[in-house]
């Protein structure tokens, strides 16, 4: 649920005079102001005989007012029966695959149905670190990203992990769907990243940026797409989207860095209904967080989980290789 409410019922006394609604409220209701009364009653939160009703509007003896207006957002994360897809599972850590559309920690217009809500139903230990919404998380996917991710246990394991990736010591690779042919099938994007000039929300290659590094091998190549490994060697937000982009081969399906459309004016009539296929087969981005190397933070152990492709990337890939024999 996005936003979670509270309704609250008020009958006018039979005894009670004529009185504008608002003023009535203020005194009955110790947790709403006046103005904050108003403003319920503008977005249509308050009804009076279940119709909607103005600040100005006179109440009646025995008139049924509902109010409904937003709870406080909870302290911390609640625990939620959710299936996790665990790979590996010790005392000191978990290591899981994400579905795509899982959005990794609770946060505005998301409170539930995270992997952390799933988390605190799957384990009683969790590493405090983050604070009371990011229990476990060490590192994050988004949320239309699939793959491996891993989570602690204790606090000591997440800041022993969290020294890995601070100090790149842990090897991540990346399968992609990405735009177009490549001309080399390996090489390094080098290219600092930043903050969107105009769009804060998302990121770029800018020139005050940081420095930022992208190894790319191509796996296959179809009609006008590839299959590429990424292996990041920084750990930028949206690196390889916008490293992507920023060569001309943005991830398919990426609607933030041009992924959906930006290309289809390249290709042929027969191109262009495949691709179009394609996009309603693949609604996010295609990207998947396939392995992870590191050493385990107790045992020392070296360690490579592999994640499996999720379904929908995996029935996308066995159709590009299908191409135009595809109806």
């Amino acid at each position: 649920m996005d936003t979670e409410h509270r309704t609250r019922h008020i009958t006018v006394p039979e005894h009670h005079g004529r009185e504008r609604i608002d003023r009535f409220l203020a005194r009955q209701v110790g947790d709403l102001s006046r103005s904050k009364i108003q403003a319920l009653i503008q977005d249509s939160k308050i009804t009076v005989n279940e119709k909607p009703v103005r600040s100005s509007t006179l109440l009646n003896p025995g008139d049924s007012i509902i109010i409904e207006y937003p709870t406080p957002p909870p302290v911390r994360a609640l625990p939620e029966p959710i299936p996790l897809d665990i790979i590996y599972e010790d005392k000191y850590l978990i290591a899981l695959a994400k579905p795509p559309g899982m959005v990794v920690h609770p946060a505005h217009g998301n409170r539930s149905g995270t992997l952390v809500n799933a988390l605190l139903h799957h384990s009683d230990s969790l590493s405090t670190v983050g604070g009371a919404f990011r229990p476990g998380i060490v590192h994050r996917l988004d949320k239309e990203t699939s793959g491996f991710m891993i989570v602690a246990k204790s606090d000591e394991v997440h800041h022993a992990l969290a020294n890995q990736f601070s100090k790149r010591l842990v090897s991540k690779e990346y399968h992609a769907v990405v735009w177009g042919d490549f001309p080399k099938s390996t090489g390094v994007i080098e290219a600092p990243l930043g903050r969107h000039p105009r769009d804060r929300k998302s990121f770029a290659v800018v020139e005050s940026g940081k420095q930022s590094q992208t190894e790319y091998l191509v796996l296959e190549s179809f009609d006008f797409l590839s299959l590429v490994s990424l292996r990041p060697r920084t750990g930028r937000t949206h690196q390889l989207r916008v490293h992507m982009a920023h060569v001309g081969h943005p991830i398919f399906g990426d609607a933030v860095y041009g992924g959906r459309n930006r290309r289809l004016g390249r290709l042929d009539p027969i191109q262009r209904r495949l691709a179009a296929r394609y996009l309603d087969m693949m609604p996010r981005v295609a990207l998947h967080s396939r392995a992870l190397q590191f050493h385990h933070p107790v045992t020392k152990e070296l360690m490579e989980i592999v994640c499996p492709w999720a379904d929908d990337l995996r029935k996308f890939v066995e159709t590009l290789r299908q191409g135009r024999n595809v109806d």
